[in-house]
């Protein structure tokens, strides 16, 4: 196998970009959404902050894992449209949105009794009761939540990505003045403060569903309609559903270690856990950007596999890793240099920003594992193998981060620093292990993923 060159040419960039920026706006407007409901709620108090902070937690906590299983749509559809096999993105968009219904009963059913898993994991007197409310009020946003990531894939596999901005854009601008409304009480409306911002992230999340339907309803509406009679068959259901698990468990372990990381820097107490939140917050926003290159690699490298095209799987992947990189770099040195001029855009609370400036460093220092990381995993879902990631996470959050975490917070007395850098260990484990998949893999014999047993494949 010859060498690529070290650097990307700029067609190669230009493959990358075209679908990449829009799809990193997207993400970007994601995670805006979340944190506009923090930077308005932290103003109400700490405690308010804390409790969003916790919902929010718990809410991805349950639903992250169906999220993850939709995201096995990647190589079905990516490859589908590399290959011109238009019932085989028919079928896989029909299972995806039923997987979506099927995976929203459990967790709609999980959120229920947040107050008693809060009281278990001992969190904050004054948190927990505003906590709970908020994971119950954004109960019946689960379903749109889980159909939008169903409707967002097969379009971007497709390449379509106006509509997706359009939403997205509309859903961050009816978010903010949901939240202006019901957090502080204008045009009439009573002040809910935490509960105003639930009400408001529920009713978002159905704006963005009906509204990216209805957008690109002229795209989907022929691999929508009519009913394909092998959509609903279990067996190559189970195949999708086994494809997507692993996914689905791989974000449920990065999402776990982070999220038992804030449970127990609820133990440390109210301002450490505020702080957390506002430097997980930032250093979640600058993710996007390579979470959005990592959903275009992989519909690049699906497509590419879809053709026969090995070059082309490697390429996609050389520049997804260089600009993902890059990125990050440049993410980290903001962290490193200004953090507590970035903290202060979140809170009025000397205590909580002074935490807050003093975690945004380490942050700073994962950023850029964290982007090698989460590229790598875009190049191995567009190639299909979904498991290697989720075992690469157990490995590196698990068994190296988490021990790092306990032992330096709690053993070593470091406190929240020491819990955080306990995922900078994670994070770079994941990320050399998970380079040499690639690698790997890249070298290997590449094919479609095979949905159907009945000839065709998808």
């Amino acid at each position: 196998m010859p060498a690529l060159p070290l650097l990307p040419t700029r067609a190669e960039l230009r493959a990358l970009l075209t679908l990449a920026v829009p799809v990193v706006t997207v993400q970007v407007g994601m995670m805006l959404m979340g944190v506009v409901d923090t930077l308005m709620v932290g103003h109400v108090s700490p405690a308010a902050l804390a409790a969003v902070a916790l919902g929010n937690l718990y809410f991805f906590a349950v639903a992250i894992f169906g999220m993850g299983v939709l995201m096995g749509l990647d190589p079905i559809i990516a490859q589908a449209v590399g290959a011109q096999d238009a019932p085989s993105i028919s079928r896989g968009v029909q299972r995806g949105m039923l997987l979506a219904a099927l995976l929203s009963l459990p967790a709609m059913l999980l959120l229920w009794p947040a107050l008693h898993v809060f009281r278990w994991l001992e969190q904050p007197a004054e948190v927990v009761p505003l906590a709970a409310s908020y994971a119950r009020l954004v109960i019946p946003g689960v379903l749109p939540f889980l159909a939008y990531a169903v409707l967002r894939q097969t379009l971007q596999a497709m390449g379509k990505m106006r509509a997706i901005v359009i939403t997205i854009v509309a859903a961050n601008l009816i978010n903010i003045l949901l939240n202006w409304v019901l957090i502080f009480g204008h045009l009439g409306a009573p002040a809910l403060g935490v509960d105003g911002s639930a009400l408001a992230t529920t009713i978002s999340r159905w704006v963005m569903a009906l509204l990216l339907l209805g957008l690109s309803w002229s795209a989907l509406r022929p691999y929508l309609l009519p009913i394909h009679p092998d959509a609903l068959r279990l067996a190559p259901l189970g195949r999708m559903l086994r494809l997507g698990a692993p996914i689905g468990a791989q974000f449920e372990l990065e999402y776990g270690a982070f999220g038992l990381t804030g449970v127990l820097m609820g133990r440390l107490g109210t301002n450490q856990m505020a702080g957390h939140q506002v430097a997980l917050n930032l250093a979640s926003l600058t993710y996007m950007v390579p979470l959005g290159i990592s959903a275009a690699v992989a519909v690049l490298v699906g497509q590419a596999v879809g053709r026969g095209d090995a070059v082309g799987v490697r390429r996609s992947a050389r520049t997804a890793l260089v600009v993902g990189s890059t990125v990050m770099v440049v993410t980290a040195t903001l962290f490193l240099t200004i953090p507590r001029s970035l903290a202060g855009l979140y809170t009025n609370s000397d205590a909580v920003l002074v935490m807050a400036a003093a975690l945004l460093p380490l942050a700073g220092i994962f950023q850029v594992f964290d982007g090698i990381q989460v590229v790598s995993s875009g190049v191995l879902r567009g190639l299909g193998d979904t498991r290697s990631p989720m075992i690469i996470n157990i490995i590196g959050f698990w068994l190296v981060g988490i021990p790092t975490s306990l032992f330096l917070a709690f053993q070593a007395g470091l406190g929240a620093r020491g819990l955080w850098w306990g995922l900078v260990f994670g994070l770079a484990a994941v990320a050399v292990i998970l380079l040499g998949r690639v690698r790997h893999r890249l070298r290997a014999r590449m094919g479609r993923v095979i949905i159907d047993d009945h000839g065709h494949q998808t």
